[in-house]
């Protein structure tokens, strides 16, 4: 990996390229070693804030889930606050957020002091009550959208086990009708595979009082969105762990993107993300921290410096700026000539 470096007059970037280059051209200007990156302002691309009261949990992901549903009396505006004053703590740049409350989703357009995708949480197992659930939404979502500045809305059926399919093509089919981006939770791990396979394991047991019709379909979680015809550019996969490398051309030839939570996928014994395979099929990625509940803390650097013996550290940084400015649909943010030092991070 070649060694970046910047040029610094005064309090701004007066030039960005690589160290020997930039030493022949300010042989006087003394050199200071900075950490291993210098980025702009980093993206936690997934979150859930008003998780933040939650203790962290490590152990099977399906004992996590019975931990959130347990605690829900935990979540809430405070947890949120407190939540986005550790992102600030951790110099992040822009957000992506799971609200499962309106009163969540309330703060976060009236109080974010950051840029970001605050995305409303829907579930539902009952096929009979989709109809319902969605009119629920619906006008809810619509009226956020109009107070749209700088956090955007954005739509999260929960995941594809706990919003049943006619709930999620209603989503789908009303998200690309007014320009709502999507994330959803989404191989995650190996128990949900099993789950759409055969209908065996933990997960099968803690669902069947919630659908007890389901039977297994055969297909991997990716397949069953794409027989849904849920699957495209305005989504994003969050996790992405389980997946074969059909499963990833098929989200390459949709246009979806992708966030992976690595920590939290170490935590909650979901396995490791395939990084090789997504980069052979040049979907975009970027990396989120997931909440308090299943990682440490909720420093997006974290994440990437986690992994960053296992995996190519240019693809890392472009994660935690480029890709997740990308998968957010937010402009990204850039170090050029001019800049501000203090837009300047170094990790």
């Amino acid at each position: 990996m070649l060694a970046g470096a910047l040029a610094v007059v005064g309090a701004h970037v007066a030039a960005v390229g690589e160290l020997e280059a930039l030493r022949q051209r300010y042989p006087q200007a003394p050199l200071i070693h900075k950490g291993k990156a210098l980025t702009p302002p980093v993206v936690n691309a997934h979150t859930h804030l008003d998780l933040s009261k939650l203790g962290y949990y490590q152990g099977p992901y399906t004992g996590f889930i019975r931990q959130v549903i347990a605690n829900a009396a935990e979540r809430g505006v405070e947890a949120a606050q407190l939540g986005l004053a550790k992102l600030q703590a951790a110099h992040t740049g822009a957000f992506g957020d799971i609200v499962a409350r309106d009163e969540g989703m309330e703060y976060l357009l009236l109080e974010s002091p950051l840029p970001g995708v605050a995305y409303r949480e829907v579930l539902g197992t009952n096929p009979e009550q989709a109809g319902e659930i969605f009119e629920a939404v619906k006008p809810k979502l619509l009226a956020w959208k109009r107070r749209e500045g700088r956090v955007k809305v954005g739509i999260s059926p929960h995941t594809a086990h706990t919003v049943s399919a006619p709930l999620l093509k209603k989503l789908f089919e009303f998200a690309a009708l007014e320009g709502f981006p999507l994330q959803i939770h989404l191989a995650e791990s190996p128990e949900e595979s099993a789950y759409f396979r055969d209908n065996t394991g933990p997960l099968a047991g803690f669902m069947a009082p919630f659908n007890p019709s389901w039977r297994g379909l055969g297909l991997s979680p990716v397949e069953y969105l794409a027989h849904l015809g849920g699957l495209g550019p305005n989504l994003t996969l969050v996790h992405g762990v389980q997946v074969n490398e059909n499963d990833v051309q098929i989200l390459a030839q949709t246009g979806c993107k992708v966030v992976s939570c690595p920590r939290s996928n170490a935590g909650l014994e979901c396995g490791s993300f395939p990084w090789e395979l997504y980069g052979k099929y040049h979907l975009e990625v970027a990396l989120g921290t997931d909440s308090l509940g299943s990682s440490p803390d909720l420093d997006v650097k974290n994440e990437a410096l986690f992994l960053w013996q296992q995996v190519d550290p240019r693809a890392l940084v472009r994660a935690v700026t480029r890709g997740g400015y990308r998968v957010l649909g937010l402009e990204a943010a850039r170090i050029t000539r001019g800049t501000p030092v203090s837009q300047v991070q170094s990790w």
